[in-house]
């Protein structure tokens, strides 16, 4: 770990806003509530959904926020292969299993980028079916999918300043009330 963090000036604040994303994305009312799947596939969605939408807000700040959102990428990609050692997956393979979640990574990036161009809640909540849970239909897709946007605002809300210092505020989801 200390290996990554040497080097680039923004890779710790990368790693720790990296660690921000992923505590959020644990939260349990997803997985319990909204119906995430709790697998690996199901977890992963969670962390790149909040990973995709704090790049999304480093890329629209000015300088370093491009900088800050490619240390979170690869702070987010250090750490799924950190995950795959300790699950015990060969080294042989560790690379080609990362460079297919790199890719799955960056189809649901671009799939969310373009559906929250639109208006049409519709389109965002089509791209959570595809992905979140495989093609399934689920009532929760628009529940999902106002978080997201909710949160997309939210992060819009906050700045450079905090972001470079490696802090970053993402909403909670809240467990339903029976």
């Amino acid at each position: 770990m200390l290996r990554f963090l040497r080097g680039h000036r923004h890779e710790r604040a990368g790693y720790q806003l990296y660690c921000h994303a992923v505590a959020a994305a644990r939260a349990p009312a997803f997985y319990t509530d909204l119906g995430v799947p709790d697998t690996l596939d199901g977890r992963f969605d969670m962390v790149g959904l909040h990973v995709f939408l704090l790049i999304r807000r480093l890329r629209a700040l000015p300088p370093p926020g491009a900088a800050l959102a490619q240390a979170v990428f690869d702070a987010m990609f250090n750490d799924m292969d950190m995950n795959l050692r300790e699950i015990g997956v060969g080294d042989m393979s560790i690379g080609k299993k990362v460079k297919k979640m790199w890719e799955a990574f960056h189809g649901r990036a671009a799939a969310y980028q373009a559906a929250l161009g639109q208006e049409d809640p519709a389109v965002l909540e089509a791209a959570l079916h595809r992905n979140v849970w495989r093609g399934a239909e689920s009532p929760h897709a628009p529940a999902l999918a106002r978080f997201a946007r909710a949160l997309d605002s939210h992060l819009a809300g906050q700045g450079l300043a905090e972001f470079a210092a490696g802090r970053a505020d993402f909403l909670t989801l809240a467990p339903a009330v029976p």
